[in-house]
């Protein structure tokens, strides 16, 4: 049984929980003392889910029966305040893979390189026109896996990307839906694996994508959500998947431990967002950003205890490089919360929001432990835009149906607003379902200036690229008239008996391979070489196109 303070209380003296208490709140700080001395290249693993809040039984919500996950809580550390920083998966991927906000390299759009899914949906010809663009983060910005890679680390995503920009071959050595670290070329060789699984994902609530085990009479319904038949099938649909799930993560579980590499791997459990759901996914409300979040440590390190500690998905990428006893680049935006460089714990969360497919926006958000502070920046938009790929739902469907026909209740009025108010704020515990708007209300007006005033700091520090419309954006991305560069070719060539490749491209990454080989090798220095195969190179910086792939011949 997952063990906490609360039951605790039920069952132990008034002392007995305090002494708990006390070492509840020290778990955090002693992860990085655990990982730094246990040992020095731990696996890490990273499994995660897609569109799905923290709808499990050791978040206090048991509708449905999830065993396995049970279990991994029951083994981790239970994290109660993690958030994305967007409530969509793309700019939050790009979030985990780089480590900055995307406000500071142009990822904020859903999406920027593609276009939605739904795109035969749209009839309005300005709207199909919308531009498409990469995300272009600073010359010297990487995936961080690179630095895993370059430190001797097998990575592997099983394998979706989404970043963005275009993935490119130097942040995996698999990066496909074979993806595994039972494909790594040595049995010691250590490991990051990424397992991300789509049962969750919106789409499978349009149909029933798994077996149909709850009861829709059983779920429920947050106030935002009017009572209806096809509102609670969906949510049970969401239920249902989530049950689906647990099998899925399970079964990596089991291999993980078939392997005996249960006892040096770290395991992260995490969801990309808040449910698939509307008025969650794509919202900067909790039910669009929190997410369950579970950290599983070697040997049973901390197994069963919570940290209520504030993390954001920014803050993923140098945790896993401090973990792993890698330096942190100073680009990197967010704060470490494990390992060895561990030493701050955040104040505040950020969260974004801006278009939405051909939908415009821009909304920004700052939360603390308790209060979730919200800035307007298109009041003259409602609430609801155009969205042709959410429509699909039949949730959605229901909701179109009773605005138009004025049958919304006042607890529901963030889908019936035509327009917005320029701020809003909320008191999460008072008001988990964040529809009791306070901004209006002079008592908080002291408490909603400071938050004010943190937001202006962000900005200040991070700047905000979503301040300007993406025509602009695309000329800032790719000066000065928003054509995408091309990364020079590499340029190889033998020294000392030593391959060494070039590119003159500030910042980019460079791959290579022996001809006919599948997999691409990172370039981070010198390579011993021998034999006569021929050497395939390309060279890539983010946000820019690849260089044409150059063959070098050793005997040249």
């Amino acid at each position: 049984m997952f063990f906490s303070c609360d039951q605790s209380i039920k069952k132990r003296s008034n002392s007995f929980c305090f002494i708990f208490l006390i070492l509840t709140s020290l778990a955090c700080s002693r992860i990085q003392v655990l990982q730094a001395s246990e040992n020095e290249r731990p696996n890490i693993l990273w499994i995660t889910c897609e569109d799905m809040s923290p709808r499990l039984a050791c978040y206090g919500d048991e509708t449905v029966s999830t065993p396995r996950l049970n279990q991994l809580a029951s083994e981790s550390v239970r994290y109660t305040h993690c958030f994305g920083t967007y409530g969509v998966c793309a700019p939050n991927r790009h979030t985990l893979i780089m480590g900055m906000y995307p406000t500071s390299t142009g990822a904020m759009a859903m999406r920027t390189w593609k276009r939605t899914s739904a795109l035969h949906l749209i009839t309005d010809p300005e709207l199909r026109a919308l531009p498409v663009y990469e995300a272009t983060p600073p010359a010297e910005a990487k995936c961080f896996t690179e630095y895993l890679r370059a430190a001797g680390y097998y990575c592997t995503n099983n394998s979706k990307t989404d970043y963005q920009f275009r993935p490119p071959i130097t942040a995996w050595d698999e990066s496909n839906a074979k993806a595994h670290w039972r494909n790594r070329p040595e049995e010691t060789t250590p490991f990051f694996s990424v397992f991300n699984f789509t049962i969750t994902h919106e789409s499978k609530t349009f149909k029933q994508s798994s077996p149909s085990v709850v009861n829709p009479e059983d779920v429920t319904l947050p106030p935002y959500y009017p009572d209806t038949p096809i509102v609670r099938r969906d949510l049970a649909r969401q239920y249902d998947n989530i049950i689906t799930l647990d099998g899925q993560v399970g079964k990596v579980l089991d291999q993980l431990k078939q392997d005996g590499l249960d006892q040096n791997t770290i395991v992260f459990f995490f969801s990309d967002h808040g449910d698939g759901l509307p008025r969650a996914k794509r919202w900067v409300y909790d039910s669009g950003i929190h997410v369950p979040f579970l950290v599983r440590f070697p040997d049973g390190q901390l197994a069963g205890t919570t940290c209520d500690d504030l993390v954001s998905f920014v803050d993923f990428a140098p945790t896993t490089l401090s973990l792993t006893q890698l330096p942190i680049p100073e680009y990197m935006e967010g704060i470490p919360f494990l390992g060895n460089e561990a030493n701050k714990k955040r104040d505040y969360i950020f969260a974004f929001r801006d278009r939405m497919d051909p939908s415009p926006e821009r909304i920004r958000a700052v939360r603390d432990h308790r209060y979730k502070y919200v800035r307007n920046y298109r009041t003259d938009l409602p609430y609801i835009g155009f969205l042709p790929y959410r429509d699909q739902a039949g949730i959605m469907q229901e909701i179109h149906r009773l605005k138009d026909a004025g049958k919304l209740g006042p607890d529901q009025w963030q889908f019936t607003m035509q327009s917005k108010p320029a701020e809003e704020f909320y008191d999460t515990q008072t008001d988990p379902y964040e529809i009791h708007n306070l901004a209006e209300e002079s008592q908080y007006s002291e408490l909603i200036q400071k938050f004010r005033k943190v937001h202006e700091q962000f900005v200040e520090v991070h700047g905000d690229l979503g301040d300007r419309p993406e025509t602009q954006l695309i000329k800032d991305l790719w000066p000065p008239d928003g054509k995408q560069p091309t990364t020079a070719e590499p340029v190889i060539s033998r020294d000392d008996g030593k391959m060494q490749i070039d590119c003159s491209t500030q910042g980019a990454s460079i791959a290579y391979r022996k001809k006919g080989e599948k997999n691409w090798q990172l370039y981070s220095g010198p390579v011993e070489f021998s034999g006569n195969k021929p050497i395939e190179s390309q060279a890539i910086r983010l946000g820019w196109k690849p260089s044409g792939t150059v063959v070098w011949s050793p005997n040249q």
